[in-house]
């Protein structure tokens, strides 16, 4: 009598661990998820600080023009080294990789062959839809990364 009991004891036991293997399959599915939009959370936030000194450096670059005929950078190591100056100027304390992919480069806005803004060419969906500042409003009806668009416009 006492074997019949403990096979329907074991079966319980095993009929619970599955339960509960189940249970962290999903608990862990559901962390992974959040860890995810977490650091896509991370990552916009870091695009839009890496854009904004990007503009902000292409904007120093343009307004500090020597000459009369003001001047966009040609490259992204003009804002670092502007050479411009008998005295080297920098419009940015370094080059920021592009968080989204920092495998890629940034992708430049030009026109003339000079440097007007920076974008990451990327194709995935932000998190972020709402709560940009003036300057980055048209953010918001943007499909993907690729449509926030750091332009410095002058004026």
């Amino acid at each position: 009598m006492v074997r019949p009991a403990l096979k329907q004891s074991s079966g319980f036991t095993f009929v619970g661990l599955l339960i509960v293997v189940a249970l962290s399959g999903i608990a862990l599915s559901v962390v992974g998820i959040v860890w995810h939009h977490n650091t896509q959370r991370e990552q916009e936030k870091e695009l839009l600080f890496t854009g904004h000194a990007y503009r902000n450096a292409i904007a120093s670059y343009y307004d500090s023009s020597p000459s009369g005929v003001k001047e966009f950078p040609r490259t992204l190591d003009d804002l670092l080294l502007d050479k411009r100056f008998p005295v080297i100027k920098r419009h940015i304390r370094q080059l920021y990789p592009n968080p989204i992919t920092p495998k890629q480069p940034w992708a430049l806005l030009l026109q003339q062959g000079q440097i007007i803004g920076v974008y990451t060419d990327s194709n995935k969906k932000p998190i972020k839809k709402s709560g940009f500042s003036t300057q980055d409003e048209t953010f918001s009806e943007a499909a993907d990364y690729s449509g926030w668009q750091f332009i410095y416009m002058p004026g």
